[in-house]
């Protein structure tokens, strides 16, 4: 599976803006199923999982509108799947090299005091500070972002 996060736009199928009516049918379409408040004519989060890469998917929404999407790093490491933003994926690539490379392509990064990760300009937030077991660098720290968020909110 390819899931690529377009700033300002949404993820894969999931549009910024569409109605959570709009947003279950695209999830569906991704082969999730919704764990949460999905039968709630206007819910303010709709919990999404797929079950065959243990991934999860939280979608939000301001006014019945999808304000932003939040995914999970998969969990089984043999997933089949990419999550891309400008051509890098940004789960398997460590995320110093990720932040890195983002920087040479002329976007600005930031780090907050709670440990995120954001690109302003993108409206985008990383993070990689999860409880799961995902592979670590030398010093133990996560080598990889398990968590990124696409939004229609200023970041930073």
């Amino acid at each position: 599976m390819e899931m690529e996060l377009l700033p300002h736009v949404g993820v894969a199928t999931f549009r910024l803006g569409m109605s959570a009516e709009e947003a279950t049918r695209a999830a569906e379409e991704l082969g999730l199923l919704a764990t949460g408040a999905e039968a709630e004519s206007d819910p303010g989060q709709i919990l999404f999982t797929h079950d065959e890469f243990r991934m999860n998917f939280t979608l939000g929404f301001i006014k019945g509108a999808l304000g932003n999407v939040e995914v999970w790093r998969f969990r089984n490491e043999d997933a089949d799947v990419r999550v891309t933003l400008d051509g890098l994926d940004v789960f398997r690539t460590p995320s110093e090299e990720l932040l890195q490379q983002f920087e040479e392509r002329g976007h600005t990064t930031e780090e907050n005091d709670l440990g995120f990760d954001a690109l302003p300009d993108l409206k985008v937030i990383f993070a990689n500070n999860s409880s799961f077991e995902y592979p670590v660098d030398e010093d133990g720290d996560p080598l990889y972002f398990d968590y990124v968020l696409v939004t229609t909110e200023p970041v930073g």
